[in-house]
Protein backbone atom coordinates (compact mmCIF):
# COMPACT_ATOMS: atom_id res chain seq x y z
CA UNK A 1 0.00 0.00 0.00
CA UNK A 2 0.74 3.48 -0.42
CA UNK A 3 0.76 6.53 1.69
CA UNK A 4 0.45 9.61 0.06
CA UNK A 5 0.92 13.54 1.79
CA UNK A 6 1.26 16.82 0.46
CA UNK A 7 4.95 15.95 0.70
CA UNK A 8 5.06 12.60 -1.24
CA UNK A 9 4.98 8.90 -1.00
CA UNK A 10 5.51 6.63 1.60
CA UNK A 11 3.81 3.43 3.44
CA UNK A 12 0.44 2.70 3.67
CA UNK A 13 -2.25 5.33 3.12
CA UNK A 14 -3.41 8.70 5.28
CA UNK A 15 -3.87 12.00 3.90
CA UNK A 16 -4.48 14.75 6.46
CA UNK A 17 -5.78 18.38 5.95
CA UNK A 18 -6.36 21.06 8.44
CA UNK A 19 -7.46 24.16 8.41
CA UNK A 20 -9.93 27.09 9.05
CA UNK A 21 -10.42 28.88 5.95
CA UNK A 22 -7.55 27.70 4.02
CA UNK A 23 -6.83 25.47 1.18
CA UNK A 24 -3.64 24.16 2.64
CA UNK A 25 -3.16 20.48 3.01
CA UNK A 26 -0.74 19.13 5.22
CA UNK A 27 -0.13 15.92 5.58
CA UNK A 28 1.49 13.32 8.07
CA UNK A 29 3.92 10.18 7.39
CA UNK A 30 2.73 8.05 10.41
CA UNK A 31 3.03 4.49 9.53
CA UNK A 32 1.64 2.82 12.94
CA UNK A 33 -1.37 0.46 13.19
CA UNK A 34 -1.43 -0.65 9.58
CA UNK A 35 -4.07 -3.42 9.09
CA UNK A 36 -5.75 -4.09 5.98
CA UNK A 37 -9.73 -3.16 5.83
CA UNK A 38 -11.52 -6.12 5.87
CA UNK A 39 -13.90 -6.45 2.47
CA UNK A 40 -17.17 -5.81 4.63
CA UNK A 41 -18.85 -2.15 3.95
CA UNK A 42 -17.37 0.23 6.10
CA UNK A 43 -20.47 1.46 8.47
CA UNK A 44 -19.74 5.40 8.08
CA UNK A 45 -22.21 6.27 10.64
CA UNK A 46 -20.28 4.06 13.28
CA UNK A 47 -17.46 5.46 12.21
CA UNK A 48 -18.50 8.99 12.49
CA UNK A 49 -19.73 8.29 15.55
CA UNK A 50 -16.09 6.58 16.45
CA UNK A 51 -15.04 10.23 15.50
CA UNK A 52 -17.22 12.52 17.85
CA UNK A 53 -16.61 9.87 20.96
CA UNK A 54 -12.92 10.01 20.66
CA UNK A 55 -12.28 13.57 20.04
CA UNK A 56 -14.47 14.26 23.48
CA UNK A 57 -12.51 11.89 25.18
CA UNK A 58 -9.36 13.88 23.97
CA UNK A 59 -10.73 17.01 24.99
CA UNK A 60 -11.51 15.92 28.73
CA UNK A 61 -8.06 14.39 29.45
CA UNK A 62 -6.90 17.82 28.32
CA UNK A 63 -9.35 19.90 30.46
CA UNK A 64 -11.59 21.18 27.54
CA UNK A 65 -14.94 20.80 27.40
CA UNK A 66 -16.69 18.34 25.39
CA UNK A 67 -18.41 18.91 22.27
CA UNK A 68 -22.18 18.83 20.72
CA UNK A 69 -22.57 17.10 18.32
CA UNK A 70 -24.99 18.88 15.55
CA UNK A 71 -26.82 16.97 12.98
CA UNK A 72 -27.33 20.60 10.72
CA UNK A 73 -23.34 20.37 10.63
CA UNK A 74 -23.18 16.76 10.15
CA UNK A 75 -25.07 17.30 7.36
CA UNK A 76 -22.43 19.85 5.53
CA UNK A 77 -19.40 17.18 6.62
CA UNK A 78 -20.65 14.18 5.09
CA UNK A 79 -22.04 16.46 1.91
CA UNK A 80 -18.08 17.28 1.65
CA UNK A 81 -16.79 13.59 2.49
CA UNK A 82 -19.29 12.31 -0.02
CA UNK A 83 -18.52 14.86 -3.05
CA UNK A 84 -14.58 13.74 -2.52
CA UNK A 85 -15.15 10.18 -2.33
CA UNK A 86 -17.15 10.45 -5.33
CA UNK A 87 -14.72 12.85 -7.05
CA UNK A 88 -16.69 15.64 -7.54
CA UNK A 89 -14.22 17.50 -6.05
CA UNK A 90 -10.67 17.33 -4.96
CA UNK A 91 -9.71 15.85 -1.34
CA UNK A 92 -8.86 19.74 0.28
CA UNK A 93 -10.86 22.38 1.66
CA UNK A 94 -11.85 24.47 -1.26
CA UNK A 95 -15.65 25.67 -0.58
CA UNK A 96 -14.95 25.84 3.43
CA UNK A 97 -16.72 29.08 3.60
CA UNK A 98 -19.37 28.17 1.70
CA UNK A 99 -19.73 24.79 4.02
CA UNK A 100 -20.01 26.51 6.99
CA UNK A 101 -21.95 29.41 5.89
CA UNK A 102 -24.72 26.84 4.67
CA UNK A 103 -25.21 25.78 8.33
CA UNK A 104 -27.90 27.62 9.79
CA UNK A 105 -26.57 27.89 12.80
CA UNK A 106 -24.70 31.85 13.76
CA UNK A 107 -21.43 31.09 14.47
CA UNK A 108 -18.08 33.12 15.50
CA UNK A 109 -15.37 30.80 14.45
CA UNK A 110 -14.74 27.83 12.41
CA UNK A 111 -12.62 25.38 11.36
CA UNK A 112 -12.35 22.23 9.63
CA UNK A 113 -10.19 18.59 9.86
CA UNK A 114 -10.24 16.15 6.85
CA UNK A 115 -8.57 12.87 6.19
CA UNK A 116 -8.18 10.50 3.59
CA UNK A 117 -7.46 6.83 4.37
CA UNK A 118 -7.52 3.30 2.87
CA UNK A 119 -6.11 0.13 4.38
CA UNK A 120 -6.74 0.55 8.26
CA UNK A 121 -9.15 -1.56 10.61
CA UNK A 122 -10.19 1.38 12.09
CA UNK A 123 -9.92 4.67 9.60
CA UNK A 124 -11.68 6.91 12.53
CA UNK A 125 -9.16 5.95 14.90
CA UNK A 126 -6.14 6.22 12.72
CA UNK A 127 -7.24 10.34 11.30
CA UNK A 128 -7.72 10.99 15.20
CA UNK A 129 -4.14 9.30 15.96
CA UNK A 130 -2.52 11.28 13.19
CA UNK A 131 -4.63 14.67 13.57
CA UNK A 132 -3.25 14.71 17.23
CA UNK A 133 0.31 14.51 16.12
CA UNK A 134 0.23 17.87 13.14
CA UNK A 135 -0.26 21.12 15.07
CA UNK A 136 -2.90 22.25 12.63
CA UNK A 137 -5.47 19.85 13.08
CA UNK A 138 -4.57 19.43 17.36
CA UNK A 139 -5.32 23.42 17.17
CA UNK A 140 -8.40 22.74 15.58
CA UNK A 141 -9.22 20.07 18.25
CA UNK A 142 -8.25 21.82 20.92
CA UNK A 143 -9.98 25.20 19.94
CA UNK A 144 -12.43 27.21 21.51
CA UNK A 145 -15.22 25.52 19.98
CA UNK A 146 -18.66 24.04 21.35
CA UNK A 147 -20.38 22.73 18.58
CA UNK A 148 -18.99 19.64 16.14
CA UNK A 149 -20.22 17.44 12.84
CA UNK A 150 -18.54 14.94 11.63
CA UNK A 151 -19.47 13.70 7.93
CA UNK A 152 -17.33 10.15 6.60
CA UNK A 153 -17.92 8.64 3.52
CA UNK A 154 -16.16 5.89 1.44
CA UNK A 155 -16.41 4.23 -2.29
CA UNK A 156 -15.21 1.44 -3.98
CA UNK A 157 -11.83 1.11 -4.18
CA UNK A 158 -12.31 1.35 -0.13
CA UNK A 159 -10.85 5.29 0.24
CA UNK A 160 -12.59 6.59 3.61
CA UNK A 161 -13.05 10.46 3.55
CA UNK A 162 -13.52 12.00 6.78
CA UNK A 163 -15.07 15.41 7.33
CA UNK A 164 -14.89 17.00 11.09
CA UNK A 165 -16.30 21.02 11.25
CA UNK A 166 -15.64 22.68 14.60
CA UNK A 167 -17.92 25.46 15.36
CA UNK A 168 -18.40 28.53 18.51
CA UNK A 169 -22.04 29.27 18.02
CA UNK A 170 -22.45 33.05 18.85
CA UNK A 171 -25.13 32.08 21.25
CA UNK A 172 -22.40 30.81 24.01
Amino acid sequence: MLRQTAFGFALSMLVLASGLTTSAIRGNTSTSNQVALSTTTVKTTDLEKSVFNQINRYRVTKGLSKLSLSSKISRQARIHSQNMASGQVPFSHKGFEKRVNAIPIPYRSAAENLAFNRGYSDPANEAIIDWIHSPGHLHNLKGNYNLTGIGVATNSKGDVYLTQIFLRSRSR
